[in-house]
């Protein structure tokens, strides 16, 4: 029997996705976005798909009963959290919603939890009140706090995430990079030339920032070489990226640019959904089809990379016969 599997925050469903495909069957999905509960329920037909806020004092019940359920998903807002806020105020009730999933652990008492959020959550001021909180539910040993980076679980995407993994039976497996998996590059997500339209790169109405960071990609590899124009952020990298490492971490934004040659002419387009869905891990299968361009790469940005949990929830259950059910019994 699949263990039984529910997604708070969950977007349109990047968690969800990584634990069917370890052999996960999702109970339901909750997201506050109307797009993204769309979006989930799009894609996990099986699975209640509910349009809710999770808060403080609200309800424990959705309109139905999800059933026993083994393992919980979480990936709580993440906005108030990460540094791209820079110095802007943050807002304590987005950063509390963390401490919201107790109570639905709590009350469906799951084996395993899966909190998953951007790596400065740890400098929250109230990590350490929900650190002891998760070690009081399972177990102080079996909390386990993990800096997961997509990349080494066959994403072509350099992207650093927190998971705080829990177990009620054992402690979690630590997560490694798996031997001999390949490190994927920027260019094996891109769809063959000719597929999207594209237009001159020096042109009068490109901004000047973008042409210094097209002509600093150009002197670094010379013509004849395509690249990818970084927008929004900088680590210091000229605002620009070779295709023969993995992409830089894919945000809300529509960030990345590809300079092309045609003609020994340079081009630029940018990056569409279904190479940014790549970017991510997801099935070629996954559907992204309602919103706008822009807000199908929020979903996309705003989501967990599939294969890092589908690594994390493999290593969870690999002990099948410690199962929930077994746990509520002894």
């Amino acid at each position: 029997m699949p263990i039984r599997a529910g997604d708070f925050f969950s977007g349109a469903g990047g968690s969800s996705s990584g634990a069917v495909a370890a052999g996960a069957e999702m109970a339901f999905g909750v997201d506050l976005w109307p797009l993204a509960a769309a979006t989930y329920g799009d894609n996990f037909p099986s699975a209640h798909s509910i349009l809710a806020s999770l808060s403080a004092n609200g309800p424990l019940s959705f309109g139905h009963d999800p059933g026993p359920v083994d393992l919980l998903l979480a990936s709580p807002e993440c906005t108030h959290h990460t540094c791209a806020r820079g110095a802007r105020a943050r807002d304590e009730a987005s950063r509390d919603t963390a401490l919201y999933v107790l109570r639905f652990v709590r009350r469906l008492h799951p084996r395993w939890l899966v909190i998953e959020n951007v790596v400065q959550m740890r400098t929250w001021h109230r990590f350490g009140e929900l650190l002891a909180a998760l070690r009081d539910e399972f177990g102080r040993h079996h909390v386990s706090i993990q800096t997961l980076d997509a990349g080494d679980f066959g994403v072509p995407q350099t992207r650093r995430r927190l998971f705080v993994i829990c177990d009620r039976l054992r402690p979690p497996p630590v997560l490694a990079r798996r031997p001999g998996l390949p490190t994927l590059e920027a260019v094996s997500i891109l769809d063959p030339p000719g597929t999207w339209s594209v237009r001159p790169l020096f042109s009068p109405r490109r901004a000047a920032a973008t042409l210094e960071r097209a002509q600093r990609g150009i002197a670094a590899l010379g013509e004849g070489v395509p690249f990818l124009i970084v927008y929004y952020g900088s680590d210091g990298a000229g605002g620009w990226q070779r295709l023969n490492r993995p992409l830089r971490t894919l945000t809300t934004l529509d960030r990345f640019g590809l300079v092309e040659w045609h003609d020994r002419e340079p081009t630029l387009r940018m990056l569409q959904v279904p190479e940014l869905r790549r970017a991510m891990g997801f099935p070629e299968t996954f559907r992204l089809d309602r919103g706008t361009r822009r807000e199908r790469i929020k979903l996309l940005g705003n989501a967990v990379c599939p294969p890092v949990m589908q690594a994390i929830v493999e290593g969870l259950i690999a002990d099948r016969a410690l199962t929930a059910p077994q746990v509520a019994a002894a």
